[in-house]
């Protein structure tokens, strides 16, 4: 007599097909690993009456950024202008007749960068700052070669597949035979989450990296003897 599977198995991710005598089922894996890589968006954002100047003014504070940067020794293909905006600036109410009126122009700078040395992501911030840099949109976290790790995640998940396979098979009563197919169906790198520092201060900034997670899933199906 062929087993029958409950439907808690079958959440499991595990079936088993009568017809084909073949049992599949899903696995996990995981690798959680110590990132060696910041990414930062920080700049520059001025406000002046007069539209030009307040775009020298941004622009003139990058550059003595990049310049720093360079000089700590941030290749040039770590330094990406991210985003270059010139807004109007209205005032409440300050119109004759209550309304918001026009006082000037805000011009901003944004750089996005890659630090692949964790240890000088503090005085990098802190030099930058000093030069003038007054926005920090944020910093993430990760892997500068995900691959080892990504590919150690997938032997978890083929090892939790076959560990999930034969307690299976042995609670249903069957032998398990080879691997008939196997897939991966999601998983990889989690998408970098910024850490936001609203307040920006010229003394050392305390940076806590944390630890970047990679996973996988894979779908195997087994044949039954």
């Amino acid at each position: 007599m062929r087993p029958a599977w409950t439907g808690a198995a079958m959440a499991q991710g595990a079936g088993l097909a009568e017809a084909s005598r073949t049992l599949s089922v899903g696995g996990t894996g995981r690798v959680d690993l110590a990132p060696d890589m910041a990414m930062v968006r920080i700049g520059v954002t001025h406000q002046d009456r007069v539209a030009a100047t307040a775009l020298r003014m941004t622009s003139d504070a990058v550059a003595a950024m990049l310049a720093r940067l360079e000089a700590l020794g941030v290749a040039a293909r770590d330094m990406q202008t991210a985003g270059l905006s010139l807004t109007p600036v209205w005032r409440d109410r300050s119109g004759p007749q209550g309304q918001p009126a026009p006082w000037g122009f805000e011009a901003s700078n944004i750089v996005n960068l890659r630090l692949r040395d964790l240890d000088a992501l503090g005085p990098v911030l802190d030099a930058l700052v000093t030069d003038g840099a007054n926005r920090l949109d944020g910093v993430s976290f990760g892997l500068q070669d995900p691959d080892s790790a990504m590919d150690e995640a997938r032997r978890l998940a083929v090892a939790d597949a076959r560990r999930k396979a034969a307690l299976f098979a042995e609670a249903a009563g069957v032998r398990l035979g080879p691997v008939i197919s196997l897939s991966e169906t999601g998983g990889g790198m989690p998408r970098p989450q910024m850490m936001e520092m609203a307040a920006m201060r010229s003394d050392a900034v305390p940076i806590a990296a944390g630890e970047v997670g990679v996973s996988a899933s894979v779908q195997m199906v087994f044949a039954l003897e």
